[in-house]
């Protein structure tokens, strides 16, 4: 089979699809022939280096939708069934960046009833990050929360989590994305070239990695979450301070399929390539600019 993989790192001529043996599930593992994965920042910063790798080649890609076609002892899932999928770490042999992959099955759930393959790929990494990152902040119903970074998919589906807990979120975005935002339930809309930022959030979710400029815009006393452990800023005036490190989770992943098919939870794709041009889909990501995430297809 095929597989995006890089063996130097650097930009995004590094990308290389090579021939592999198509992998093989263990006890409570599935594997899953790929419809679509998403290209996320992770697997831009897995091929620029920033993980280290101590030299051995990698494989790309987090998100997947597909179709499980082998299951290992006890996987609980069934040859045919639709699922998606979180291929979690930054050091693995193989990605969703391929034809097939194979994941535990604690990683899987069913796939969105009510959309295809390509969107609901990007469900998995950013939906994940954006309700385990909210778990991290603890707010309560009624409470301030801003959500920088509003327009990207993280933002979007940390704004529409938000909003079904309950919390008054105000987005932080580019000056064209107030509809934007404000169609995914933003309550309040701040450009990000504003002069003057609005402070005393009960809570930021700093999916833009600010830093220090978003903390600094929480109440004495409230809570920040970062999404770059580097870039989380020191505890100040008794503000917890976290940054979420994604988990894979079948059980929460299912919850939020559901969501999307109540309508709750908006995928959105700004571009498909094939994934025999993964290295150019990586240039497309470099030039950001997106709302939505780029999708490979194999």
């Amino acid at each position: 089979m095929r597989a995006a993989l890089v063996s130097s790192f650097g930009g995004p001529e590094q990308v290389e699809i090579a021939d592999v043996p198509v992998p093989a599930p263990g006890p409570g593992q599935v594997r899953v022939k790929v419809a679509a994965a998403a290209l996320n920042p992770v697997d831009a910063a897995v091929r620029s280096g920033l993980f280290g790798g101590d030299g051995r080649r990698l494989g790309l890609g987090w998100d997947v939708a597909g179709t499980v076609d082998a299951v290992g002892d006890g996987a609980g899932f069934t040859v045919g069934e639709e699922v998606v999928g979180l291929a979690h770490g930054p050091h693995k042999a193989l990605g969703s960046h391929a034809d097939h992959v194979v994941l535990d099955a604690s990683a899987l759930a069913p796939a969105p009833a009510s959309t295809d393959a390509v969107h609901a790929a990007t469900l998995p990494l950013n939906g994940l990050t954006a309700a385990q990152a909210l778990d991290l902040l603890a707010l309560r119903a009624g409470q301030n929360l801003l959500v920088t970074g509003a327009a990207g998919a993280l933002g979007g589906y940390a704004i529409q989590l938000a909003v079904r807990h309950g919390l008054n979120v105000t987005a932080l975005a580019g000056t064209g994305d107030e509809e934007l935002v404000r169609s995914l339930g933003a309550h309040r809309f701040v450009p990000r070239t504003a002069t003057s930022l609005p402070h005393g959030f009960d809570g930021v979710l700093d999916a833009a990695v600010l830093g220090a400029p978003a903390l600094a815009l929480v109440r004495d006393g409230g809570a920040y979450t970062g999404v770059r452990p580097p870039a989380q800023p020191p505890a100040e005036r008794g503000v917890r301070t976290a940054t979420v490190g994604v988990r894979a989770d079948g059980a929460r992943l299912a919850t939020l399929a559901t969501l999307v098919d109540l309508g709750a939870l908006t995928p959105r794709v700004a571009h498909t390539y094939p994934l025999a041009d993964a290295a150019d889909a990586h240039a497309r990501h470099a030039k950001g600019g997106l709302r939505g995430r780029i999708v490979l297809v194999p």
